[in-house]
């Protein structure tokens, strides 16, 4: 099993049932012929929002942190191609 895969198995039931309805709905609107760039910063925005209505600065800026740490390392990029590559995904 590869660690990508390994750190699927951990997300939480809720986590990944939203994390499924947000990609539905971003692939909706990339049918749509919206821009990839403006689906994602809507996106991010209303996260965003949601995160400052519901959470300290301090805590906000783990979360991006860890984010960011993420994309530095590589592991986005691979969670993405592992996603790919998984029949269903």
């Amino acid at each position: 099993m590869s660690q990508a895969q390994g750190n699927q198995q951990q997300i939480p039931e809720e986590l990944a049932q939203c994390g499924i309805a947000v990609e539905k709905l971003a692939e909706e609107l990339y049918k749509e012929n919206h821009n990839p760039i403006s689906i994602a910063s809507a996106l991010l925005g209303g996260a965003l929002g949601l995160l400052a209505r519901t959470l300290d600065a301090d805590t906000i800026l783990k979360i991006l942190d860890s984010a960011a740490a993420s994309v530095r390392s590589g592991d986005l990029h691979r969670s993405v191609q592992v996603a790919q590559q998984t029949p269903g995904a």
